[in-house]
Protein backbone atom coordinates (compact mmCIF):
# COMPACT_ATOMS: atom_id res chain seq x y z
CA UNK A 1 0.00 0.00 0.00
CA UNK A 2 1.28 3.07 -1.08
CA UNK A 3 2.92 5.51 1.88
CA UNK A 4 3.32 9.10 2.12
CA UNK A 5 5.81 11.14 4.90
CA UNK A 6 3.61 13.27 6.83
CA UNK A 7 5.91 16.79 7.07
CA UNK A 8 2.95 18.76 8.65
CA UNK A 9 1.83 19.05 11.72
CA UNK A 10 5.26 17.54 13.20
CA UNK A 11 6.13 14.86 13.98
CA UNK A 12 7.55 13.05 10.82
CA UNK A 13 5.09 10.16 10.36
CA UNK A 14 4.39 7.42 8.07
CA UNK A 15 1.17 6.75 6.56
CA UNK A 16 -0.99 5.36 4.00
CA UNK A 17 -2.65 7.43 1.31
CA UNK A 18 -5.53 5.39 0.90
CA UNK A 19 -7.76 7.00 3.33
CA UNK A 20 -5.96 10.01 4.31
CA UNK A 21 -8.87 12.70 3.20
CA UNK A 22 -11.24 10.31 4.45
CA UNK A 23 -9.91 10.86 7.62
CA UNK A 24 -10.91 14.40 7.49
CA UNK A 25 -14.43 13.81 7.99
CA UNK A 26 -15.62 16.27 5.61
CA UNK A 27 -19.15 14.66 5.49
CA UNK A 28 -19.53 15.75 9.32
CA UNK A 29 -18.95 19.42 8.98
CA UNK A 30 -20.70 22.48 7.78
CA UNK A 31 -24.44 23.37 9.03
CA UNK A 32 -27.36 25.70 7.66
CA UNK A 33 -26.13 28.87 8.60
CA UNK A 34 -22.84 27.93 7.36
CA UNK A 35 -22.05 25.11 4.96
CA UNK A 36 -18.71 23.54 4.48
CA UNK A 37 -17.24 24.63 0.79
CA UNK A 38 -13.98 23.24 -0.21
CA UNK A 39 -12.02 22.92 -3.55
CA UNK A 40 -9.11 20.59 -5.06
CA UNK A 41 -6.79 21.82 -7.63
CA UNK A 42 -3.35 20.36 -9.26
CA UNK A 43 -0.42 22.53 -10.21
CA UNK A 44 2.88 22.56 -11.34
CA UNK A 45 5.96 24.24 -9.72
CA UNK A 46 5.30 27.41 -11.93
CA UNK A 47 1.74 27.85 -11.02
CA UNK A 48 0.27 26.31 -14.13
CA UNK A 49 -3.57 24.07 -13.88
CA UNK A 50 -3.50 23.65 -17.61
CA UNK A 51 -1.71 24.40 -21.07
CA UNK A 52 -4.18 26.12 -23.75
CA UNK A 53 -4.03 24.73 -27.44
CA UNK A 54 -3.47 28.58 -28.71
CA UNK A 55 -5.60 27.26 -32.79
CA UNK A 56 -8.22 26.43 -30.72
CA UNK A 57 -8.32 28.08 -27.56
CA UNK A 58 -9.29 25.09 -25.76
CA UNK A 59 -7.11 24.01 -22.05
CA UNK A 60 -6.12 20.65 -21.53
CA UNK A 61 -4.20 18.61 -18.98
CA UNK A 62 -0.87 17.33 -19.61
CA UNK A 63 -1.02 13.62 -18.96
CA UNK A 64 2.19 14.43 -17.37
CA UNK A 65 0.51 16.16 -14.27
CA UNK A 66 -1.38 13.93 -13.33
CA UNK A 67 -0.94 10.60 -10.69
CA UNK A 68 -2.72 7.87 -9.53
CA UNK A 69 -2.23 8.85 -6.30
CA UNK A 70 -3.69 12.24 -6.67
CA UNK A 71 -6.95 10.83 -8.57
CA UNK A 72 -7.22 9.12 -5.49
CA UNK A 73 -7.02 11.41 -3.05
CA UNK A 74 -9.10 13.62 -5.35
CA UNK A 75 -11.91 10.85 -5.42
CA UNK A 76 -11.74 10.88 -1.31
CA UNK A 77 -12.50 14.52 -1.33
CA UNK A 78 -15.19 13.11 -3.78
CA UNK A 79 -16.78 11.15 -1.93
CA UNK A 80 -17.62 13.26 1.28
CA UNK A 81 -19.88 15.65 -0.40
CA UNK A 82 -23.33 16.33 -0.48
CA UNK A 83 -23.14 18.42 -3.65
CA UNK A 84 -20.94 18.98 -6.51
CA UNK A 85 -20.34 22.36 -7.74
CA UNK A 86 -19.57 22.80 -11.73
CA UNK A 87 -19.76 24.88 -14.76
CA UNK A 88 -21.37 24.82 -18.41
CA UNK A 89 -17.47 25.09 -19.87
CA UNK A 90 -16.88 21.57 -18.44
CA UNK A 91 -20.37 20.05 -19.53
CA UNK A 92 -19.31 21.63 -22.63
CA UNK A 93 -15.98 19.78 -22.63
CA UNK A 94 -17.45 16.59 -21.06
CA UNK A 95 -19.74 16.37 -24.21
CA UNK A 96 -16.72 17.25 -26.70
CA UNK A 97 -14.96 14.52 -25.32
CA UNK A 98 -11.89 16.82 -23.75
CA UNK A 99 -12.66 16.04 -20.29
CA UNK A 100 -13.16 12.90 -18.54
CA UNK A 101 -16.79 12.56 -16.53
CA UNK A 102 -16.19 13.20 -13.22
CA UNK A 103 -19.68 13.39 -11.84
CA UNK A 104 -20.64 10.75 -10.11
CA UNK A 105 -18.89 9.02 -6.68
CA UNK A 106 -17.16 4.86 -6.73
CA UNK A 107 -17.19 4.71 -10.60
CA UNK A 108 -13.76 3.64 -12.62
CA UNK A 109 -10.73 2.56 -11.10
CA UNK A 110 -9.36 2.97 -7.55
CA UNK A 111 -12.96 3.77 -6.52
CA UNK A 112 -14.55 0.67 -5.31
CA UNK A 113 -14.96 1.16 -1.97
CA UNK A 114 -15.92 4.68 -2.13
CA UNK A 115 -20.05 3.92 -2.45
CA UNK A 116 -19.42 1.33 0.38
CA UNK A 117 -17.87 3.86 2.27
CA UNK A 118 -20.55 6.54 1.84
CA UNK A 119 -23.55 4.25 2.34
CA UNK A 120 -22.00 3.23 5.44
CA UNK A 121 -21.87 6.69 7.02
CA UNK A 122 -25.80 7.38 5.85
CA UNK A 123 -25.04 9.38 2.92
CA UNK A 124 -27.07 9.07 -0.72
CA UNK A 125 -25.36 7.09 -3.27
CA UNK A 126 -24.65 9.85 -4.84
CA UNK A 127 -24.20 13.65 -4.59
CA UNK A 128 -26.43 16.30 -6.14
CA UNK A 129 -24.97 18.21 -9.39
CA UNK A 130 -24.75 21.92 -9.51
CA UNK A 131 -23.68 23.76 -12.89
CA UNK A 132 -23.55 27.28 -12.68
CA UNK A 133 -23.79 28.90 -16.18
CA UNK A 134 -23.91 32.66 -17.36
CA UNK A 135 -24.81 31.78 -20.81
CA UNK A 136 -26.96 28.72 -20.13
CA UNK A 137 -25.55 26.94 -23.18
CA UNK A 138 -24.59 23.15 -22.43
CA UNK A 139 -25.59 19.70 -22.78
CA UNK A 140 -26.80 17.58 -20.21
CA UNK A 141 -24.88 14.10 -19.79
CA UNK A 142 -27.09 11.58 -19.87
CA UNK A 143 -24.71 10.16 -16.44
CA UNK A 144 -26.66 12.24 -14.21
CA UNK A 145 -29.92 10.82 -14.98
CA UNK A 146 -28.41 7.17 -15.41
CA UNK A 147 -27.81 7.42 -11.28
CA UNK A 148 -30.53 9.46 -10.20
CA UNK A 149 -28.64 12.68 -9.06
CA UNK A 150 -30.93 15.59 -8.41
CA UNK A 151 -29.51 18.78 -10.62
CA UNK A 152 -29.70 22.06 -10.21
CA UNK A 153 -28.70 25.00 -12.46
CA UNK A 154 -27.63 28.13 -10.94
CA UNK A 155 -27.66 31.31 -12.66
CA UNK A 156 -27.64 34.99 -12.64
CA UNK A 157 -31.11 37.28 -12.12
CA UNK A 158 -30.22 38.60 -15.67
CA UNK A 159 -29.42 35.38 -17.41
CA UNK A 160 -31.71 34.96 -20.65
CA UNK A 161 -35.39 34.43 -19.64
CA UNK A 162 -35.69 32.02 -22.54
CA UNK A 163 -32.99 29.90 -21.67
CA UNK A 164 -34.44 29.42 -17.90
CA UNK A 165 -37.73 28.68 -19.31
CA UNK A 166 -35.95 25.87 -21.42
CA UNK A 167 -34.32 24.12 -19.02
CA UNK A 168 -37.05 24.43 -16.40
CA UNK A 169 -39.20 22.81 -19.22
CA UNK A 170 -37.30 19.85 -19.25
CA UNK A 171 -37.96 19.83 -15.61
CA UNK A 172 -34.80 21.39 -13.67
CA UNK A 173 -34.63 23.46 -11.18
CA UNK A 174 -33.24 26.95 -11.93
CA UNK A 175 -31.66 29.21 -8.90
CA UNK A 176 -31.29 32.48 -9.21
CA UNK A 177 -28.17 33.43 -7.59
CA UNK A 178 -26.39 36.56 -8.80
CA UNK A 179 -27.32 39.82 -9.46
CA UNK A 180 -26.78 39.96 -12.87
CA UNK A 181 -25.65 37.25 -15.20
CA UNK A 182 -23.10 35.68 -13.30
CA UNK A 183 -23.49 33.19 -10.34
CA UNK A 184 -21.97 35.07 -7.02
CA UNK A 185 -20.85 33.34 -3.94
CA UNK A 186 -23.00 34.12 -1.28
CA UNK A 187 -26.05 33.92 -3.44
CA UNK A 188 -25.47 30.31 -4.93
CA UNK A 189 -23.97 28.83 -0.97
CA UNK A 190 -27.39 30.92 0.77
CA UNK A 191 -29.68 28.95 -1.59
CA UNK A 192 -27.75 25.68 -1.59
CA UNK A 193 -28.30 25.95 2.37
CA UNK A 194 -31.63 26.50 2.27
CA UNK A 195 -32.10 22.90 -0.01
CA UNK A 196 -30.32 21.36 3.05
CA UNK A 197 -26.99 21.10 1.20
CA UNK A 198 -23.73 21.50 3.75
CA UNK A 199 -20.74 19.81 2.31
CA UNK A 200 -20.34 22.12 -1.42
CA UNK A 201 -17.36 20.44 -3.52
CA UNK A 202 -16.17 22.80 -5.94
CA UNK A 203 -15.19 21.08 -9.29
CA UNK A 204 -15.56 24.00 -11.27
CA UNK A 205 -11.88 25.69 -12.35
CA UNK A 206 -10.03 28.85 -10.80
CA UNK A 207 -13.29 31.50 -11.43
CA UNK A 208 -15.46 29.67 -8.99
CA UNK A 209 -12.68 29.35 -6.70
CA UNK A 210 -12.17 33.14 -7.25
CA UNK A 211 -16.25 34.02 -6.70
CA UNK A 212 -15.79 31.92 -3.30
CA UNK A 213 -13.02 33.29 -1.96
CA UNK A 214 -13.65 37.24 -2.35
CA UNK A 215 -17.36 36.42 -2.03
CA UNK A 216 -15.66 34.58 1.57
CA UNK A 217 -17.35 31.31 1.58
CA UNK A 218 -14.46 29.31 1.08
CA UNK A 219 -13.44 27.06 3.62
CA UNK A 220 -10.97 24.47 2.98
CA UNK A 221 -8.19 24.75 0.02
CA UNK A 222 -6.41 21.59 -1.06
CA UNK A 223 -3.54 21.49 -3.34
CA UNK A 224 -1.71 19.04 -4.93
CA UNK A 225 1.50 20.57 -6.33
CA UNK A 226 3.43 18.19 -8.62
CA UNK A 227 7.82 18.84 -8.59
CA UNK A 228 8.00 19.50 -12.43
CA UNK A 229 8.10 22.88 -14.13
CA UNK A 230 5.37 23.25 -16.93
CA UNK A 231 6.07 26.29 -19.05
CA UNK A 232 4.06 26.56 -21.74
CA UNK A 233 3.44 29.69 -23.93
CA UNK A 234 -0.03 29.75 -23.40
CA UNK A 235 -1.95 28.13 -20.04
CA UNK A 236 -4.53 28.56 -17.03
CA UNK A 237 -3.28 29.37 -13.45
CA UNK A 238 -4.96 29.01 -10.23
CA UNK A 239 -6.61 32.27 -9.79
CA UNK A 240 -6.53 35.91 -12.39
CA UNK A 241 -8.05 39.12 -11.59
CA UNK A 242 -8.04 41.59 -9.23
CA UNK A 243 -5.56 41.33 -6.33
CA UNK A 244 -7.93 39.19 -3.08
CA UNK A 245 -5.84 40.91 -0.56
CA UNK A 246 -6.60 39.68 2.79
CA UNK A 247 -9.50 37.43 1.16
CA UNK A 248 -6.51 35.45 -0.39
CA UNK A 249 -4.64 34.66 3.27
CA UNK A 250 -4.57 30.82 3.95
CA UNK A 251 -3.33 28.95 7.12
CA UNK A 252 -1.60 25.49 6.17
CA UNK A 253 -3.14 22.82 8.11
CA UNK A 254 -1.18 19.31 6.63
CA UNK A 255 1.74 18.78 4.31
CA UNK A 256 2.20 14.83 2.77
CA UNK A 257 5.18 14.06 0.66
CA UNK A 258 4.80 11.93 -2.30
CA UNK A 259 8.29 11.07 -3.17
CA UNK A 260 8.14 9.17 -6.04
CA UNK A 261 4.40 8.70 -7.93
CA UNK A 262 4.76 7.02 -11.66
CA UNK A 263 5.73 9.87 -12.96
CA UNK A 264 9.18 9.52 -11.84
CA UNK A 265 8.64 13.10 -10.03
CA UNK A 266 7.42 13.43 -6.20
CA UNK A 267 4.28 15.73 -5.13
CA UNK A 268 3.32 17.33 -2.06
CA UNK A 269 -0.58 16.82 -1.08
CA UNK A 270 -1.43 20.29 1.19
CA UNK A 271 -4.75 21.18 2.73
CA UNK A 272 -5.13 24.91 3.80
CA UNK A 273 -8.14 26.79 5.96
CA UNK A 274 -9.36 30.09 5.38
CA UNK A 275 -8.50 32.49 8.39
Amino acid sequence: MKKLQRLYPPPLEVVSLRGLYLEHRIHELGSFEKPFVYANFLTTLDGRIALEDTSTGESYLPKTMTTADDFRLFLELHAQADCLITHAGYMRALAAGRLGNILQVGIGDQSEDIVEWRRQRGLKPQPAIVIASASLDFNMPQSIADHGQDCIIATGEKADPSRIKYWEKKGYKVLRAGSQQRVEGVSLVTNLSQLGYRRLYLIAGPEMLATMLRDGQLSRLYQTITHQLMGGKAFRSLLSGAELGTQGHLRMKSLYYDQVSENGVGQWFIQFDTL
